[in-house]
């Protein structure tokens, strides 16, 4: 008989959710599975054109099971399932819902299935900067600084600012919520088949980094900090949480009827979800001081330290710095910013107008053929912008881009902001403006990694994880040069997979703790981009440059500057 033990990990992203398989003995990967949720492929819920992001929780599920069922048969069926002993999760965030008593979202109950106001608020729906800017404005009128965890700045990204907006646009979502809950912490709830949202375990990772849960606190603020803000958020409090776990502590065990519905045991321990990048930064076996950055559609950049070095120290413009968030007994300093791949997905989008707009028209091709050439075309438009922008001289250049498309997360979050690009001429083409957008991105990094040394926190490396470091070495390396540190690329295609299978195998109790399990089922890393000194004296004066441009946006968007230039 095998006495093997395997883990599941399951990573929640913006465009999909993947699976892994994992065996406990040494983080290798056994099968892994992909699903793309169908409604947010197809748009639904979804308005860009006033940032507002849905998800809907059905796709969720859709994409729990089958990527779970699927890695289980890739593997081998019931002779893997019996060996399988935990199963963690990281969701994107903040990403809330509202739900009923019993801790089911509303839109799975009846009169609220096509309500988007029903659904999760993905991260990146900034419907709510009018909130935001009142909770900012709001915390000034109290003795104790309640943002202080969260460097001094409320984000429309975040729980709070979601809540209040959701609660004042959609009087039936009002009525019908007992309870507001983050992604990452319903999943666990759901496998474990809970059915009184009073009983969910809520993620110390979620709630320190966006609700304003603080040790210091005792819990959240206190509820005059919520109702004299606004009426509407009268007892709400109290249909919150007041207590925490870390991704250490088992949520549960498998409900019979996931067990059942998945094909394993009752005795699968599910573990306290996080979010991605936090758990992603245990997979990419991150180190005291050294930055993790999971670089997909945004960043979420996350650094570690003793809690004894920041004793007293509070770094502002950041995302959070929170207790045990990342790993137990430490601290979980998280930045970042609101887009990334993003960016370079815009750029592809908005030079393929022909391709999605036109080529079907054509009368030399037919349906069939115009669509598979869209397809083969849009996948090369990256990758071979990429090496054309790097075929570039390396001399001085003109265009000059600020990376702002989404807003800005880190430092000082506004999401009010906007991008822009400067020094267009005639000779811009696809890939010069490429490059200026990629430069706008590192630069954009560097703020950030600026931010942590300005404030007392040494940044010695980065640990690059996501899609961009593993699949853009031009991306990499132009961060490495403007960053002038080197970057290590983890070797796991997964990471914020691993990352959650090391906690299940923690909560399982096959680990004691959490950096046993890093040592035991980290996979190292594939590659190392190192800086190119030559490049220094071009990155630093373009770097100034972005940041006085920067400063020029930022002013313009006062609402106090006109907007035409005298």
């Amino acid at each position: 008989m095998s006495t093997a033990n395997y883990v599941i990990g399951v990573d929640y992203g913006t465009d999909s959710v993947r699976s892994v398989l994992v065996d406990t003995a040494n983080g290798k990967e056994i099968s892994a599975s992909v699903f793309l949720y169908p409604r947010w492929q197809k748009g639904l819920y979804c308005k860009p054109a006033v940032n507002q992001f849905r998800q809907h929780p059905l796709d969720y599920i859709e994409g729990l099971t089958h990527t779970i069922k699927d890695c289980l048969a890739k593997a081998g069926g019931a002779e893997i399932a019996h060996l399988v002993k935990g199963i963690s999760i990281d969701t994107t965030g903040s990403s809330p819902v509202a739900v009923d008593a019993a801790g089911t979202p509303l839109a799975l109950t009846p009169g609220f299935e096509e309500n988007p106001n029903a659904m999760f608020v993905l991260w990146k729906d900034h419907t709510a900067v009018k909130e935001a800017a009142e909770i900012n404005e709001h915390a000034k009128k109290f003795p104790v600084n309640y943002l202080k965890y969260v460097g001094g700045i409320y984000s429309s990204e975040w729980f709070w600012s979601k809540l209040l907006r959701t609660l004042r646009v959609d009087s039936a979502i009002k009525n019908g919520a007992a309870s507001w809950v983050e992604h990452c912490d319903w999943i666990p709830f759901l496998l474990c088949g809970g059915n009184d949202i009073k009983e969910m375990k809520r993620s110390r990772c979620a709630a320190g980094h966006k609700a304003l849960w603080a040790e210091e606190f005792n819990g959240l603020p206190p509820e005059d900090f919520f109702s004299s803000l606004d009426p509407l958020l009268a007892g709400f409090r109290d249909k919150l949480f007041v207590d925490t776990d870390t991704s250490d502590v088992a949520a549960g065990t498998l409900s019979e009827e996931w067990a059942s519905k998945l094909g394993l045991s009752t005795d699968v321990v599910v573990g306290v979800g996080a979010f991605d990048a936090h758990m992603g930064a245990v997979g990419g076996q991150i180190e005291p001081y050294y930055l993790s950055k999971v670089m997909g559609t945004s960043t979420c950049d996350i650094l570690v330290a003793p809690n004894q070095d920041l004793h007293g120290k509070l770094i502002s413009g950041i995302c959070g710095q929170v207790n045990g968030s990342v790993i137990p007994g430490m601290a979980g300093l998280e930045a970042g910013q609101s887009a990334f791949g993003d960016v370079y997905a815009w750029f592809k989008n908005l030079i393929s107008w022909p391709l999605n707009h036109l080529l079907t028209e054509s009368n030399l091709i037919d349906e069939a053929t115009a669509i598979a050439l869209k397809d083969e075309l849009e996948g090369k438009i990256i990758a071979n912008l990429s090496k054309q922008a790097e075929a570039l001289e390396e001399g001085d250049y003109a265009e000059l881009a600020i990376d702002w498309l989404n807003g800005r997360r880190t430092p000082d979050a506004n999401q009010e902001l906007k991008g822009a690009i400067t020094g267009l001429g005639l000779g811009t083409d696809a890939p010069r403006f490429f490059r200026a957008l990629a430069a706008a991105t590192c630069f954009g990094a560097k703020a950030i990694v600026d931010r942590f040394k300005e404030q007392g926190v040494p940044v010695k490396g980065i640990i690059g994880i996501g899609g961009v470091a593993k699949k853009s070495s031009y991306i990499m390396q132009m961060m490495a040069d403007v960053l002038e540190m080197p970057i290590r690329i983890h070797r796991f295609e997964h990471t914020c997979a691993l990352g959650a299978a090391m906690f299940a195998a923690v909560a399982a109790g096959i680990y004691p703790n959490i950096e046993e399990a890093m040592a035991a089922m980290g996979t190292g890393f594939e590659k190392e981009y190192k800086p190119n000194v030559k490049k220094q004296k071009l990155y630093r004066l373009h770097y100034q440059q972005y940041l006085g441009l920067g400063r020029y946006l930022e002013k313009y968007n006062k609402k106090d500057v006109k907007p035409y230039l005298s």
